[in-house]
């Protein structure tokens, strides 16, 4: 599976040519069912032995665009994890004391300790494509900023945690789809942004940066996975799937 997602350095994500709606070969929504709870057993497990030997950490950024289920794949894969071992960050619009400093400062105070695996929602990629798009920085200052997150996650590497960013690829249909159940169930409505008709309008724009800082940012120490998103349970397990083998690749030690 994960051959399929990852974005080879120095390679082309294409999410043209990448289907939001593919399966990736499972079965159905059931059969996924059975295999994510199965991943989420082992997940606890290895984040015990994790957080046990306190040498070495996880940091899983999540990107995509409004509506790509950020909060609902933290919601899901995460479910069982001791929340003494792992930490959520959602990083908003920058605050005073933050845009006094680079872009990188807020976002290296949130890096996990090591024994502990950090989730970033969001995170220093805004830096790169929304202050593209909405064009709230100078060319020359976004332009920089894919070649400085490439050294920011190698010294992150070098130090012992393992970087591993998930986007989150939504099609312009279930964005729409779901931006329409945010204003018509009560249960969702907090979530509607009066921008989300401008995040709408502006769908290629979006997916353009995300393409390009993808391709400009995906190392062989913190590459790209590009994970369907239309589908909840395969978006779900794909991103428990990137985890958990990298956790094993760790195999961390009581």
């Amino acid at each position: 599976m994960l051959a399929a997602l990852v974005v080879e350095p120095g390679s082309a994500a294409e999410l043209e040519r990448r289907d939001p709606r593919d399966t990736l070969g499972l079965p159905g929504k059931a059969e996924a069912g059975t295999l994510l709870e199965e991943l989420l057993e082992e997940l606890s497990s290895l984040q015990e032995r994790l957080y046990a030997e306190g040498k070495r950490s996880v940091l899983l950024v999540l990107q995509g665009l409004d509506a790509s289920g950020k909060d609902g794949t933290i919601r899901r894969v995460f479910t069982g994890v001791n929340p003494q071992g792992c930490r959520v960050t959602s990083f908003k619009a920058p605050a005073p004391a933050e845009l006094a400093h680079d872009f990188l400062w807020r976002v290296h105070a949130e890096c996990p300790p090591r024994g502990t695996i950090g989730i970033f929602n969001r995170s220093h990629y805004e830096d790169v494509v929304t202050v593209r798009v909405l064009q709230l920085a100078p060319e020359e200052v976004w332009r920089a900023r894919p070649q400085q997150i490439v050294e920011f996650e190698r010294l992150l590497t070098e130090e012992g945690t393992t970087v591993l960013k998930c986007f989150l690829h939504l099609s312009p249909e279930e964005q729409q789809e779901r931006f329409g159940e945010r204003l018509s169930d009560p249960t969702k409505r907090w979530k509607h942004n009066p921008k989300d008709e401008e995040t709408s309008r502006r769908f290629g724009e979006f997916t353009a940066a995300y393409e390009e800082a993808l391709n400009a940012t995906s190392s062989e120490w913190a590459p790209w996975y590009v994970i369907p998103a239309d589908r909840n349970w395969v978006r779900n397990l794909a991103v428990a799937t990137v985890l958990v083998e990298a956790l094993r690749r760790l195999d961390p030690q009581f």
